[in-house]
């Protein structure tokens, strides 16, 4: 049904693939205090700021995890803290005039590697290859939440 090919290690090699030249890219462009590991953060940062316990739950870290990796955002000086104002006792992680460059770039990046493969297989091809893999990857999710 597959003919060989195996759906986690095709999609590691994929993310692994992107991944990598996403960060190749970025430290071209400037930031080379950035990696794979500040990512899971980056990916779901607004430019209004979010609660780390969602950034926690978007990406599938821990809280504490995702702490660190905020803190360390802070230090190289891409996100700050701020008060929620829904909520005083929360606080929003926003992110500074320095990270919404980064942001931008690493947008840019990534759009050039989307039209990239979407030139590849044709635009038709690519958006169903992306449909296929959204519900797949929300199959998985929904199958793993249940859990």
């Amino acid at each position: 049904m597959t003919d060989g090919h195996d759906l986690g290690t095709l999609a590691g090699q994929v993310m692994f693939a992107v991944q990598n030249e996403h960060f190749v890219r970025l430290h071209r462009a400037g930031y080379p205090d950035v990696g794979p590991r500040h990512g899971a953060v980056l990916a779901y940062l607004t430019p209004e700021g979010v609660r780390a316990t969602e950034l926690a739950r978007k990406c599938g870290q821990l809280k504490q995890v995702v702490g660190h990796i905020v803190d360390d955002l802070e230090r190289l000086g891409y996100v700050t803290r701020k008060p929620d104002p829904e909520d005083r006792r929360a606080k929003l992680v926003v992110p500074t005039a320095k990270g919404r460059r980064l942001l931008r770039a690493s947008q840019a990046i990534l759009a050039d590697i989307t039209h990239r493969h979407a030139a590849l297989l044709g635009e038709a091809e690519y958006t169903k290859f992306l449909d296929n893999l959204q519900a797949v990857a929300d199959h998985q999710l929904e199958i793993a939440g249940g859990q």
